[in-house]
C-alpha cells in the first residue's frame, strides 16, 4: 500500500512511499517539487509521458492535469521526496529576484536528472520530518529560496513555471475537455480549471457535448482504452490507470458494459 508520512511541523515536506503499484491524478494548487529516491514515477500529461527514476526531480506547475503512476523497480519499493512550494513565498522570492530574461508561462512539467545540488537540497530536508516545533516562516522562506535558486540555475525555463501567479481564465471548453479527459479529477476541479462554477460548467458541458460530463468523459476514457488495446496492443493492466480508471476491476466492468464483452477478449485475441 502507499503511505505518507507527514510530521505537521514539518509543514512542507512529505515523503511518499509504497510496495504495490498506485497512482494518483493530480491539478496541484501549488508548485509541487519531487525528488524519486527509489522505484519509478511514470508522469502522464496531455501532450507527453515522463519516465522519473531514483535521483530525477520534477517540478509540477500549478493547476495543471496530469497522472502520477508510481511503481517498485527492480524489486525496491516506489519512495520520494516531496516538498511544495507555497505561493505567497515563490510570490515574495520574485517580488525581489525578477526573471534576468522573462520567460512566457509554461504548463509543462519539468524533469532534473540527477544532480548534487538538488541531493544536497532534499538531504537537507529529510530532518524537518522529525521537528517537534513548527517550521519558522523566515526558515521556510529562505529554504524557498534556495529551492528557486537551484531550479533557475539549472534549467533557464524554470521562470517560466515558477514566476506563474495566474489563475485559470475562462477557456474553449471543448478543446480543454478533448485534451484533458483522461484525468481523474473531479468535476469541481474540471470546472475550476475551465474558468468556469459547478454550475456553468455543467450547462456549458451540456450545450456542447449533449451528455452529461460524467458519462462523456466515461465514453472518451473506454474509447481510449479500445484504442489502447486494438491499435497500441497494451494489456488492460498497462494502461488502466492511464485512461483515468482508478482500478483494473472497474476498467472491466465498464468496458464490458459499454462494448459487451470484456476487454481480456481482445487481449486473447490480438495474442492468436
Amino acid at each position: 500500500m502507499a503511505s505518507k508520512q507527514l510530521n505537521p511541523n514539518a509543514e512542507m515536506v512529505v515523503v511518499c512511499s509504497g510496495d504495490w503499484r498506485y497512482q494518483g491524478e493530480a491539478a496541484f494548487e501549488e508548485h509541487i517539487l519531487v525528488c524519486v529516491i527509489a522505484g519509478e514515477l511514470k508522469v502522464v500529461q496531455a501532450e507527453r509521458t515522463l519516465h522519473c527514476g531514483a535521483g530525477d526531480t520534477v517540478l509540477f506547475p500549478r493547476n495543471q492535469p496530469a497522472t502520477l503512476i508510481k511503481s517498485p523497480k527492480d524489486g525496491t519499493a516506489y519512495q520520494a521526496v516531496i516538498m511544495r512550494l507555497p505561493t505567497p513565498l515563490v510570490r515574495a522570492y520574485y517580488a525581489e529576484n525578477a526573471p534576468v530574461v522573462a520567460r512566457p508561462a509554461s504548463t509543462d512539467v519539468l524533469l532534473f536528472p540527477k544532480n548534487p545540488l538538488l541531493q544536497s537540497l532534499f538531504a537537507s530536508l529529510l530532518p524537518y520530518l522529525e521537528l517537534q516545533h513548527p517550521l519558522p516562516e523566515k526558515l521556510m522562506a529562505v529554504k524557498i529560496a534556495e529551492v528557486i535558486e537551484i531550479l533557475r540555475s539549472l534549467d533557464q525555463n524554470s521562470d517560466g513555471v515558477l514566476a506563474d501567479f495566474s489563475e485559470p481564465g475562462k477557456v474553449n471548453l471543448v478543446e480543454f475537455m478533448e485534451a484533458n479527459y483522461r484525468f481523474n479529477i473531479s468535476l469541481a476541479k474540471f470546472s475550476y480549471l475551465t474558468g468556469r462554477s459547478l454550475t456553468t460548467f455543467k450547462r456549458d458541458f451540456k450545450k456542447a457535448f449533449q451528455l452529461s460530463p460524467q458519462r462523456w468523459l466515461t465514453q472518451k476514457r473506454l474509447a481510449l482504452a479500445h484504442y489502447q488495446l486494438t491499435e497500441k496492443r497494451r494489456k488492460p493492466t498497462e494502461f488502466y490507470l492511464e485512461v483515468g480508471f482508478e482500478n483494473l476491476a472497474h476498467f472491466s466492468y465498464a468496458f464490458k458494459k459499454q462494448f459487451g464483452y470484456p476487454p481480456t477478449a481482445l487481449v486473447r485475441q490480438e495474442g492468436g
